[in-house]
């Protein structure tokens, strides 16, 4: 160890790191803290399986259409700046939806649109926020970096469901909305207060498409960043999706109220800042890629037993390992990316990441139909066998990951 490094104070000293974490850590509650409510709503307005996933869809939908075009973009635009700018739309966002529903005026077509516009605030997260991550901490320190922000991402996976569903038994989804309006004006301070500028690169003769070219490029002759990114696309395909029918699941098959929905959803949470304290512990570049490929295994193969579980204790003992499983594979993903893709051409390679990530609504389609056809606990059942059946057939693409090390 240089005596630079030795001299590096902790993450938490930076306080640049804690303000960018303290705007991830609103960002990752209010997310699902509504999402719950917003399935509750759904599912009693309607009865239907199919459009509570479109909801999740819809958020995740921006990362498929315009990540690319983010990544490509972000580095011309002041990052503190579009940091504000994305926190203060998802204000105004929630803010609507509180005062709609205060009214009685609420409808489904309203939270389509808002899932839409707070996803485009999701595809921006990772070449905007975690990019300024990395700048603040340095490449050195992005994978205890990324622990970090992830696992404030699964504390909040513990106390947004909960919250949520306790708000929605006793007050109603308009005080959601009100308590998300509360914490993204904690957000907007703390992003505010940031000091760092990234500044704005000159356009050159690159347009957005040569960019986002360049960035294909990169990934394509990069086996590693491949076989990444293949991996993203299987996991938010098979995976991910299955989040959206848990309080389906919970309500059709456990039999279960709001209040208990929303502390059975909060056990991926508990597992899921279980598996952050452990990878903080225990994750070294070495491991990066057994913690991200073991992650994703875990996560499908408790999915199914998720579905199967006859009793509620069961079924949040699965899912405490999925979280377990996902906290691997989450923050693996972006610090894998970060440290594999060159320094140039980070946030356009990130933008790309996600794409991947936004490929999610596939999913949502596809286990939506299953659920509606079949039911929701069937549909978890065999979207996890899929995600296992895809990891095995791709296993030539994601190999090279094993060998992963960061550029120099």
């Amino acid at each position: 160890m240089t005596a630079s490094a030795a001299a590096s104070p902790r993450l938490i000293d930076v306080p640049d790191f804690r303000r960018l974490w303290c705007v991830g850590l609103v960002v990752f509650l209010v997310r699902w803290l509504e999402l719950l409510a917003v399935s509750l709503f759904v599912y009693q307005a309607t009865g239907s399986a199919f459009l509570v996933t479109m909801m999740g869809m819809l958020r995740i939908l921006p990362m498929g259409l315009f990540g690319a075009l983010l990544g490509a973009v972000a580095d011309r635009v002041e990052a503190r700046t579009a940091l504000l700018g994305i926190v203060l739309a998802s204000l105004l966002t929630s803010l609507v939806l509180a005062g709609l529903a205060w009214g009685g005026m609420l409808a489904v077509w309203h939270l389509a649109v808002a899932s839409f516009i707070n996803g485009l605030g999701w595809a921006a997260d990772n070449p905007v926020r975690r990019m300024m991550i990395g700048q603040v901490v340095g490449p050195a320190r992005m994978g205890a970096a990324m622990s970090a922000d992830v696992g404030s991402n699964n504390a909040s996976r513990m106390l947004g469901p909960t919250l949520s569903g306790l708000i929605f038994a006793t007050v109603g989804i308009e005080g959601a909305f009100v308590v998300s309006v509360l914490l993204y004006g904690l957000g907007m301070v703390a992003a505010w207060r940031l000091r760092y500028r990234s500044g704005v690169q000159p356009a050159g003769g690159e347009g957005v498409l040569a960019r986002i070219a360049e960035g294909v490029a990169v990934v394509r002759r990069d086996p590693r960043l491949v076989g990444t990114l293949a991996v993203t696309v299987i996991f938010n395909i098979f995976g991910w999706p299955f989040t959206s029918l848990i309080p389906v699941v919970g309500q059709d098959h456990l039999l279960l109220a709001p209040q208990g929905i929303g502390l059975l959803a909060s056990m991926d949470g508990v597992g899921a800042f279980a598996g952050a304290l452990a990878m903080a512990a225990w994750a070294k570049p070495t491991n990066y890629a057994r913690c991200y490929l073991g992650g994703v295994s875990i996560y499908f193969a408790t999915q199914v037993a998720f579905a199967l579980a006859p009793h509620p204790l069961l079924a949040g003992g699965a899912l405490f390992f999925t979280g377990f499983g996902q906290a691997g594979f989450s923050i693996m993903q972006a610090t894998l990316v970060y440290l594999l893709a060159p320094a140039e051409v980070r946030s356009r390679v990130l933008g790309l990441l996600s794409v991947c990530i936004g490929l999610g609504p596939i999913g949502f389609v596809h286990i939506g139909l299953l659920a509606d056809a079949l039911g929701a606990q069937w549909a978890c059942v065999i979207s996890g066998a899929e995600g296992l059946l895809a990891m095995l057939l791709t296993r030539r693409l994601w190999r090279p990951i094993q060998g992963a090390t960061a550029n120099e």
